[in-house]
């Protein structure tokens, strides 16, 4: 435990030389390589608790009300320290050649300070041991992120997003303490060993509804997840896959933790959540479809990966609620491995974005096309991480997808209607939610990557080492964990051991059997690429000698392409939104061909947020309204706020002695 305290130091004194710096690149060299290094330091004792199944803790003296330094690490913690300080490191070193344009225009010493903030308060979450370290950890997280999200605070548009977003996260921290208060008082300590063995608390449900609206908010579940779309595309895009890809898995981990405060839950919290992870799935996934900055579009498919992480859980506590072994085994372990893989896939996705942006200066994909001659590294890795977020075999998305599916599957034979029913809502929404994903990477890859350039990128050109290496070591890890899919079972066992009231051996034997038709996909996959490298190796050999002319493959009628004859992302998602509009609300304008020989003819589309526009921004409105009639409050004496405090003072002493006995 104390190697994991060093190295949340190492990143924090990173940070802090950072700031000191003189020179925008000796800050970058110093708090990118203090997370490096913290991360590498950390990441040997997750390791290690993952491998074995033990636990850590170690505790000291702390001198504040209610709280206590308690910290420690079982496989829960070490299994989502393994994705914070992975990708941590990972978007550090992409992000020493990504802010080198903003040199001399924005202070990149408090960005790498922040940085190094947020991964370690993020690190620290996961550890702590006490409700009040867990809430100060949880808003420097939280502060930390809005200034990150803030970096070109010169932008308008970027302010409101880091508004909106501290006012998300806020409202969700605000839950958060009504739940650990009202858990603290009745179990009468802060110190999650003490609330672990306090039993069930009496009002079980009311903190259940807490937890998963305090953490759903960070997490990024509908409808509170309108700081996503805001934040993901105004951060710097290292950020962005830092945030998207982990610290929204922090609102995952936090439900998790609090499912082992509130003892044996009730079935009513997994088709809760699985409602959840439906809305959140099927309408993400919809809303993304609707965009065109390919930013905000991988920012509505977080929300869409977070309600299928949310199906997951579900199955698993409806197993729990129903004495269902299978249903327990396989609905935890296909939710938290998403969790692993949704963050290495959209890192992925994130950085590949990044790329495109710090290449061609747009994220708008009606701008881009035939990056994939120019940026073929980026193309390919950008490729398998859409492959994967579609759960395509036999990348990892497929292997945690694979297992909510047979998880709901088995749960089939229960005898039970409201079981049934809803296990196969889960069934059917994961099929809609793969394929509309699977129509929107093909739009998003096929427009960005493929055809003709819309607009002038001559000169963009493939991205250097540093960001490359990042996206080359995440596309590595999509195709390990999907072809070494029995392994990566094996190691989730202790951390389903820990969530699920089973023997160990029952979880493990549970595993090994789901793993039987993976290590058959992935022999399949093993088979095929070996097939494919045999035909390139014989490609290479008889054309060795040969010399080789390059020509388009059919030019009939498409011998002089140009991006007028291409679709654009409005024109090809326009059938699925028209289809959808009833959810999307998708606004159109259309410039009709005139006349008999007509030069030109537009369709553009936008969907902005529903739950923003309809539902959130009516209510502030409101506030804004309502508050403006209490100006007359606000007179600018000092004499009158002293009078303001006296009275407050007064009226909390009477308050107080009233209770009294």
């Amino acid at each position: 435990m104390n190697v994991l305290l060093m190295a949340i130091a190492t990143m924090f004194l990173g940070g802090l030389a950072a700031l000191g710096a003189r020179r925008p690149r000796m800050a970058t060299r110093l708090g990118s390589g203090g997370v490096i290094l913290g991360s590498l330091i950390g990441l040997v004792p997750a390791i290690r608790v993952l491998a074995s199944g033990s636990a850590e803790a170690v505790s000291y003296a702390w001198s504040v009300p209610y709280g206590s330094f308690a910290v420690g690490m079982d496989p829960l913690s070490a299994f989502f320290l393994l994705p914070v300080l992975g990708i941590s490191a990972l978007a550090a070193l992409y992000g020493t050649e990504y802010l080198t344009p903003y040199y001399g225009k924005y202070s990149v010493r408090g960005h790498w300070f922040f940085y190094s903030l947020l991964v370690a308060s993020m690190s620290m979450v996961l550890v702590a041991r006490n409700a009040v370290l867990f809430l100060v950890a949880w808003e420097l997280m939280s502060v930390a992120s809005f200034f990150l999200v803030t970096f070109e605070h010169h932008k308008e548009s970027v302010r409101d997003a880091g508004w909106t977003y501290l006012v998300a996260t806020h409202v969700g921290a605000a839950f958060l303490l009504a739940f650990f208060v009202l858990l603290g008082n009745e179990v009468g300590s802060f110190d999650f060993d003490r609330i672990c063995a306090f039993g069930v608390p009496t009002s079980a449900g009311v903190l259940f509804l807490l937890s998963v609206v305090g953490f759903g908010a960070k997490a990024g579940f509908l409808p509170l997840h309108v700081w996503l779309p805001e934040a993901h595309p105004a951060a710097p895009s290292h950020v962005s896959a830092l945030m998207s890809g982990v610290m929204i898995k922090t609102g995952i981990y936090g439900i998790l933790r609090a499912l082992t405060f509130l003892g044996p839950p009730s079935p009513w919290w997994g088709y809760l959540l699985v409602a959840i992870g439906l809305t959140s799935g099927i309408m993400g996934v919809l809303f993304a479809l609707a965009q065109h900055d390919l930013k905000r579009l991988l920012a509505y498919h977080s929300v869409e990966n977070i309600g299928i992480i949310a199906l997951g859980l579900g199955v698993g506590v409806i197993g729990v609620g129903i004495g269902s072994p299978a249903l327990i085994v396989l609905g935890f372990c296909g939710g938290l491995l998403h969790v692993l893989n949704h963050a290495i896939f959209k890192s992925l996705l994130f950085l590949g974005a990044g790329s495109v942006f710090h290449a061609a200066g747009t994220r708008e994909i009606d701008l881009l096309g035939g990056l994939m001659k120019r940026m073929p590294w980026t193309g390919v890795t950008f490729l398998i991480g859409a492959a994967a977020i579609c759960g395509l075999p036999p990348l990892n998305g497929f292997v945690s997808e694979f297992l909510i599916y047979l998880g709901a599957f088995r749960g089939g034979a229960v005898n039970d209607a409201a079981v049934v029913g809803t296990l196969s809502a889960v069934i059917a929404g994961l099929a809609l939610i793969g394929g509309l994903a699977a129509a929107c990477f093909a739009k998003a890859f096929g427009i960005i990557f493929l055809g003709e350039p819309r607009s002038d990128l001559s000169r963009t050109h493939e991205v250097g080492w540093a960001m490359r290496l990042p996206m080359g070591v995440l596309a590595a890890g999509c195709v390990l964990i999907g072809l070494l899919a029995p392994l990566a079972l094996r190691l989730m066992s202790p951390v389903v051991a820990q969530l699920a009231p089973l023997a160990r051996n029952v979880v493990r034997a549970e595993l090994m059997t789901a793993a039987q038709p993976l290590a058959v996909v992935a022999r399949g996959a093993c088979g095929l690429l070996a097939m494919i490298g045999a035909f390139a190796l014989l490609r290479l050999r008889l054309l060795a000698r040969r010399t080789i002319g390059e020509g388009v493959t059919w030019d009939c009628g498409y011998a002089q392409p140009s991006p007028r004859m291409q679709y654009t992302a409005s024109s090809f998602a326009q059938p699925l939104t028209d289809f959808f509009r009833i959810f999307l609300w998708t606004e159109r304008r259309i410039s009709r061909p005139s006349g008999l020989f007509p030069r030109s003819a537009a369709l553009h589309t936008s969907t902005p947020d529903t739950y923003r526009e309809k539902l959130y921004a009516p209510v502030f409105r409101g506030v804004v309204w309502g508050l403006s009639r209490l100006r007359w409050l606000q007179h600018g004496r000092v004499q009158l706020y002293m009078l303001y405090i006296a009275v407050a003072l007064m009226a909390l002493i009477v308050w107080k002695l009233g209770g009294m006995p």
